[in-house]
């Protein structure tokens, strides 16, 4: 009877939760988190994920509402007007565009693909805004890179980053790919050289040929000069039931860390390669294309593929040198972000007050912020703001004689 009475004493378990639920919704860290801020207020980015990394530059390019720049332009019979065709729209002029990327317009008339059996042309002509027209349209607008098998030649698309200074990146675009069998549609990391395997590159890649639930991802090279095929570099992954299918419209996302790579769909990871992780300043590069060889496949002439994209974000360090707190592992191998330096201790210089998150918020292109240390430790933010919420918890089991 004693226990009994004893136990009976006690707060409920449901009345338990809904105060540690009011708590923690109301505490200074909560509202903090939700705190949509700018690009202008942030000292870095802290994205999530198995290998959650700090930033320290975020880009955001948004293809939704661009209908004065819409327009789908007749592809180009020749191949030498094809390639020195000008862009397509002012977009492709604008300071967001021209800042970020540039249209290519190189062939492979001089490479030496053995397996190549078609000419293939770059053509500005085929990176162009076009009209949502979907049943039900998300957009206004969006992003298309075209190729297209056409009697002596392929037209493709590729838009490049206008320099290598890419060093570890999570990068992330709400894409699709449609169209005929025989092409490839890509975003990739990639850092050139006259030899292969000192060429470094991480991987997204659909093939039009394959099933419509199969992506490529690989850290390249894949294969030896030799032609022997690496089986470490690369994953033909079948993406799981419920996922959507590459033909319609998902959140690819692409993160280069110093360990390994990671890739995501929809925030699901998907597969991740920490054989030959890219090391060096590398490009970002997105394209759509044929050469006719076993890769690609050999697109029947006058059929098309295409890589249709709303937007495209980025955060990513220029260096290796990251001024952000770096990360440590526990025990369980998840990744933990450490407290982000103050800047004022004598021992660490530069350092990062505000943190924020793109994948936190509820406006896309808008970071979060986590927080803002103004020169106070996080632990310490951390302690001070819920002190309060420690000491009415305190309080309530207190007065009811005990948690048990």
């Amino acid at each position: 009877m004693e226990e009994h009475q004893r136990r009976g004493s006690h707060p409920s378990l449901s009345s338990l939760i809904t105060l540690i639920t009011l708590i923690a919704t109301s505490s200074p860290l909560a509202s903090a988190a939700a705190t949509l801020t700018d690009d202008s207020k942030c000292e870095c980015y802290l994205t999530n994920g198995t290998q959650a990394s700090f930033f320290t530059t975020h880009r955001f390019l948004d293809f939704r509402n661009l209908a004065k720049n819409a327009g789908v332009p007749p592809t180009i019979a020749k191949s030498d007007d094809s390639g020195s065709a000008p862009v397509t729209s002012e977009y492709f002029t604008s300071k967001e565009w021209t800042e970020t990327f540039w249209v290519q317009s190189w062939n492979n008339s001089h490479m030496t693909r053995e397996d190549a059996t078609v000419l293939m042309v770059n053509s500005p002509n085929n990176v162009y805004i076009e009209a949502n027209g979907d049943r039900n349209p998300s957009s206004q607008t969006w992003l298309t890179l075209r190729t297209q098998r056409l009697k002596d030649f392929q037209t493709a698309a590729e838009i490049e980053s206008i320099g290598p200074g890419f060093q570890y990146l999570s990068v992330r675009m709400l894409a699709r790919t449609v169209g005929s069998p025989g092409a490839i549609t890509a975003l990739f990391t990639y850092r050139g050289s006259d030899r292969l395997a000192d060429v470094q590159e991480s991987d997204l890649e659909v093939r039009t040929m394959d099933p419509h639930n199969t992506i490529q991802y690989t850290n390249q090279p894949s294969y030896t000069e030799e032609g022997e095929e690496i089986d470490r570099a690369t994953k033909n992954v079948t993406l799981p039931n419920g996922h959507p299918d590459w033909t319609h419209w998902a959140v690819h996302r692409l993160d280069w860390t110093p360990k390994e790579t990671v890739w995501y769909v929809d925030g699901i990871e998907i597969a991740t390669i920490s054989f030959q992780t890219p090391r060096d300043p590398s490009k970002v590069i997105l394209n759509a294309w044929s050469d006719g060889g076993e890769w690609s496949g050999n697109m029947t002439v006058n059929e098309a593929a295409y890589l249709q994209i709303q937007w495209l974000e980025i955060v990513y360090n220029a260096t290796d040198e990251n001024p952000a707190r770096k990360m440590k592992r526990d025990d369980d191998g998840a990744a933990a972000a450490l407290s982000a330096r103050s800047g004022n201790d004598e021992d660490e210089e530069g350092g990062c007050d505000v943190v924020c998150s793109i994948d936190e918020t509820t406006d896309r292109g808008k970071p979060v912020m986590l927080w803002n240390n103004g020169g106070v430790r996080t632990m310490e933010v951390w302690l001070v703001s819920w002190i309060p919420s420690f000491m009415l918890l305190g309080m309530f089991v207190l007065s009811s004689g005990g948690l048990w």
